[in-house]
């Protein structure tokens, strides 16, 4: 796979994401501006949503992501304030899925992050285009 095969819409399912953080969200994925074979984008929340919990201190509605495509793992950084890393996503292909489902772990890296905080799981689906 390349990097540019994962362009488009995803939904995102987080499975028993923390207090303040919403089991679903959309990321979109894009040719990174400035390094064309990487990847560039947005994760999108409904903080709202979030199980009636207050919202997830150091994360914002929509945060900046960018990353890559690195021998099968999907690798991206998140970034809530565009300036530091707020989350990391670290995901696979899953076999048989033909590039349209990855599998892996979300972690909390905003400052306001328990130091013992546990990686979460997601699960990403391609959406059709629209």
């Amino acid at each position: 796979m390349k990097a540019e095969q994962l362009h488009g819409r995803w939904a995102v399912r987080f499975t028993d994401p923390p207090a303040g953080l919403p089991e679903r969200a959309t990321m979109r994925l894009q040719r990174h501006a400035e390094f064309s074979e990487s990847l560039a984008g947005t994760v999108s929340r409904d903080l709202g949503q979030a199980a009636g919990t207050p919202t997830m201190a150091g994360h914002s509605a929509e945060a900046a992501l960018a990353g890559d495509l690195d021998e099968g793992m999907l690798l991206l950084d998140e970034s809530s304030d565009r300036i530091s890393i707020t989350g990391t996503w670290n995901g696979e292909m899953q076999p048989g899925s033909c590039g349209r489902v990855y599998q892996g772990r979300w972690k909390d890296t905003s400052a306001s992050a328990a130091p013992d905080a546990a990686d979460v799981p997601f699960t990403l689906t391609r959406l059709p285009s629209p």
